[in-house]
């Protein structure tokens, strides 16, 4: 997994590239951590590189989810493709996140 990030204003935009799994769940962890120490009020997993999620990378979501949630951070989630919006409802994690089809959309959603 690669991930890079990104600041507009006072969100961050996180961009994933690879496979949400166990290797990468610390990753991804520390990233948002780090983002969250910087009291950003939002955050925007760009999930349109990831290709694939196991159930360690759903796991991961959900704490990130929490994560942010404990600390007054809002997260949402862009460019999910076809079959990561299926897992997604598939585990009901659909009614956690609030999903854009585009990333200029889920930024503009802080407004």
């Amino acid at each position: 997994m690669k991930i890079k990030t990104q600041d507009y204003n006072n969100v961050a935009v996180v961009e994933l590239q690879g496979e949400l799994d166990s290797e990468s769940v610390e990753l991804l962890q520390n990233t948002i951590a780090g983002i969250i120490a910087t009291h950003k009020s939002g955050i925007v997993l760009d999930m349109g590189g990831v290709g694939f999620i196991d159930s360690a990378g759903l796991g991961q979501l959900l704490d990130v989810w929490d994560y942010c949630n404990e600390n007054n951070c809002q997260i949402r989630l862009a460019g999910l493709d076809e079959t990561t919006t299926k897992i997604l409802e598939v585990t009901r994690l659909d009614n956690k996140f609030e999903r854009y089809a585009e990333l200029a959309e889920a930024v503009k959603s802080f407004v």
